[in-house]
């Protein structure tokens, strides 16, 4: 009965055609919230100076929203380290671990927020920070709930009320909370015991968000935005019973309030019956990933639900292309009218760069095909005057499409033969691994558990000043790279002194991992302001890929025979990986991904064999993002998986044996894909494990994976030093898992973003803790 009074409701509550959006940039235009977080959290500024950023910061993004036209403007998108942590202070979800934070007198609900994240040692305890991990097929990182199987949920914070009604000043009726879909929240959790599963906690839950609902209502809101992802994922049937409880629950217990169910990243597809049957106002679906799943959808919509059609990408740098979004509107416009659309980027905006006026240093022709986040506003707006009769607008807009397919710039006929040329042979080492590990074991002669670091390590103000002040031209080639040598040696010999087994550079000449090579790379470009939040405070600024990619030039070689000329101790070279490279790009959108894939792949497979023409022994090619790229849907996996492994292989093909091949991965979960981890045929792996309690490992494990693997025994997203004793435990707990003789020593990842002083305590225990396993464990690397 109530489901039906609900749809009655709905139908006499719909006007005409809306414009929203899903989420804006929190960083501000100048990244004044990472600056004012690490300030705070090195006690420069108060908790008054943060909020004061922070206010700001959300005033101006609301501004810019209302100036663009759009009608439904979000609110509580804003976090101070990410949306799903807040989802748990608001929802009391606290790990027992933390709660002697709340005692310490001078901590406010901020500390207890940013300990959960980051970790806490001082006041006499020493608590880890909660596991983190990508944001379903991302480069966000979120903070993962955990639950207990007596887990208990209540409201427990006031920030979205606060942010609601700061919001409404401004925006009036326009201000729309976002929250974090029940379901989701759950699925993207994590149990912390056996004996139950997560989503069972829906009955538990889904009273708190009736009663956040509830209040948002009393307090003036007339839309809620409940983000639901997880609705384009496989899903089980108790998930999707979960759903229906979830949502029947909520409208039987709401009214006078209208509620969106948001979606993205992929098509609804055996979910999309589920999906417009539940019981709210509107469904949002991307129809920029997945346009195709628009007729289904179409077909199934009942009479009642608007339909939020997402557009205008969210997660990428070009210009919409009207003619392609306008087809997509207007076949829904025809089956449903306009009074029941709504027009919306793709995703939360979170993903784009904020602002395209603030570069001034793009090619105009190629800056002229592209889009960011204030841009693909003003997007939004111009095709709803498009679909609502006004045609001059499309004629730029065609221009700009028009010049971006056929651009020189961008199409480079010897580099797409090069990677039609590719054969087998180019994926494949010359021997098998045993073959190659004995002539390894040889060649460096390590010890048992022989450590190592991922790559890069602090990059200090004083690194900062050396390369602002070179592009700045302050200083001269000779006197930046004089300094850069210095930093370099002092680095090894720091390492040499502690008693690292295989040494790094640390990359001081390096701004980041992907924006470094790809400043050499052809068919790349960089912006001076394009940045985007990776997670909490840590921003990066991806190269946009814009055409055909080649390497005209030798890349690492320089730094690396350098640095391996100031030590006896073998040495890394480091390089990105194809996969990697292409996951934290905004990529072309005019070609397959695979094909870009190939053609970095090639590059990198260049600079490797360089590398190895040079005397380096060791190449470390990270693709952290390898599982990051893996489609949503279990489906669309083998094909993805194929092409992305043998991209990685034809990086390594090109080396002879006696060359050790290293690759590194973090925050991801391997059991699915475990077999074409072992397919890519790297020497030794390295990845994340520390947080998990080397959980990950189960994986290789049951697998039983052959080669060599380094699982990391410290958080590098905290800064909280562990102790030999911790490290040797979780050195322990790998060694029983994997055999001994193949385990390396390792952080869970590169420095690059942590202080010296917390770095060099945590690798001289990591150090100690390798010789005590050595001692402990007692095994020798059979020669």
């Amino acid at each position: 009965m109530y489901k039906s009074l609900f749809i009655d409701l709905l139908r006499k509550n719909i006007k005409d055609m809306l414009t929203q959006n899903l989420g804006y940039p929190r960083i501000g235009g100048q990244r004044q919230l990472k600056k004012a977080s690490e300030q705070y959290w090195a006690g420069k500024i108060d908790l008054n100076e943060l909020n004061s950023v922070a206010h700001k910061i959300k005033e101006d993004n609301w501004q810019t929203q209302l100036d663009a036209g759009i009608d439904l403007i979000p609110c509580n998108d804003f976090s101070f380290y990410d949306q799903m942590l807040d989802m748990s202070m608001l929802l009391g979800v606290i790990p027992q671990r933390y709660l002697p934070i709340s005692a310490v007198k001078t901590n406010s609900e901020i500390d207890l927020y940013f300990a959960m994240a980051r970790g806490y040692q001082k006041d006499g305890l020493d608590i880890t920070a909660m596991e983190m991990t990508k944001w379903l097929d991302t480069n966000y990182h979120y903070i993962v709930p955990e639950f207990r199987a007596k887990q208990t949920f209540s409201l427990s914070s006031e920030k979205v009320f606060n942010e609601y009604n700061m919001a409404k000043q401004l925006l009036g009726k326009k201000a729309k909370p976002v929250l974090v879909g029940p379901v989701s929240y759950l699925l993207l959790g994590k149990e912390k015991e056996e004996g139950f599963e997560r989503i069972d906690l829906i009955k538990e839950l889904v009273p708190v968000y009736i009663e956040i609902i509830n209040r948002l209502k009393q307090e003036g809101a007339t839309w809620i935005q409940l983000d639901e992802p997880c609705l384009a994922l496989d899903l089980s049937k108790t998930t999707k019973e979960a759903f229906e409880l979830a949502y029947c629950a909520i409208a039987n217990r709401v009214s006078g309030v209208k509620l969106l169910v948001a979606t993205y990243f992929e098509a609804l597809l055996d979910n999309a019956q589920l999906a417009v049957s539940l019981p709210v106002s509107a469904l949002h679906v991307d129809l920029v990933r997945a346009p195709e799943q628009l007729e289904e959808v179409l077909a199934l919509i009942p009479d009642y639900l608007q339909l939020s059609v997402g557009v205008v990408d969210g997660r990428n740098v070009w210009k919409n292309d009207y003619e392609k979004s306008l087809q997509l509107i207007n076949k829904a416009v025809e089956k449903l009218g306009s009074n029941r659309i709504i027009i919306t980027p793709s995703c939360s905006l979170i993903h784009s760069p904020i602002d395209l006026d603030l570069e001034t240093t793009i090619d105009p022709e190629i800056k002229n095909w592209m889009a960011f986040a204030k841009q693909k506003l003003n997007e939004v707006a111009e095709l709803k005057q498009i679909a609502e009769g006004n045609q001059q607008l499309l004629l730029s807009n065609k221009e700009a499409i028009a010049s971006r397919r056929s651009s020189r710039k961008a199409h480079k006929q010897v580099i797409k033969d090069r990677v039609a040329a590719i054969t087998e042979e180019y994926a494949t080492r010359e021997s098998a691994f045993p073959v190659r590990q004995q002539l390894h074991r040889e060649r460096f002669n390590l010890p048992a558990f022989p450590t190592t670091t991922i790559g890069s390590f602090p990059q200090t103000d004083d690194v900062r000043r050396l390369r602002a002040r070179h592009k700045k031209g302050e200083l001269t080639l000779e006197q930046y790279e004089k300094a850069i040598e210095q930093a370099t040696i002092d680095a090894i010999r720091w390492q040499e002194e502690i008693g690292i087994d295989v040494l790094v550079h640390g990359e001081f000449e390096r701004n980041d991992m992907v924006e470094y090579f790809g400043e050499q790379l052809d068919g790349f470009l960089f912006t001076k302001n394009g940045w985007v939040q990776s997670y909490g405070s840590r921003c990066v600024k991806p190269p946009v890929i814009y055409g055909d990619v080649s390497r005209p030039a030798d890349i690492t070689v320089r730094w690396s025979k350098f640095a391996a000329a100031q030590t006896d101790k073998p040495m890394k070279g480091m390089l990105t990986g194809p996969v990697t490279m292409l996951q934290w790009s905004f990529v072309r959108d005019d070609q397959p991904r695979e094909a870009t894939t190939n053609q970095i792949a090639l590059a990198i497979r260049d600079e490797v064999v360089a590398l190895e023409q040079a005397g380096i022994g060791i190449i470390q090619i990270d693709e952290a993002a390898i599982r990051e790229g893996l489609p949503l849907r279990k489906a669309k996996r083998p094909h993805y998986l194929d092409w992305a492994v043998k991209a990685f292989r034809i990086t390594a093909g090109g080396v002879e044996d006696k060359t050790q091949i290293h690759t590194h991965m973090c925050y991801s979960e391997f059991n699915d894909i475990i077999k074409h981890i072992a397919a890519m045929d790297a020497d030794v792996i390295t990845i994340e494990t520390s947080r998990s309690q080397m959980e990950l490992l189960l994986a290789f494990a049951h697998f039983e994976y052959p080669n060599e693997i380094g699982p990391g025994v410290y958080d590098i997203h905290s800064p909280r030093v562990p102790g030999v004793d911790e490290m040797v435990s979780l050195l322990a707990k790998a060694a029983d898992l994997l055999p001994a003789q193949n385990l390396w020593v390792n952080p869970d990842c590169g420095l690059k973003t942590r202080k010296w002083p917390e770095t060099k305590a945590a690798l001289k225990n990591m150090v100690a803790a390798a010789r005590q396993a050595r001692e402990l464990i007692g095994t020798e690397r059979i020669i």
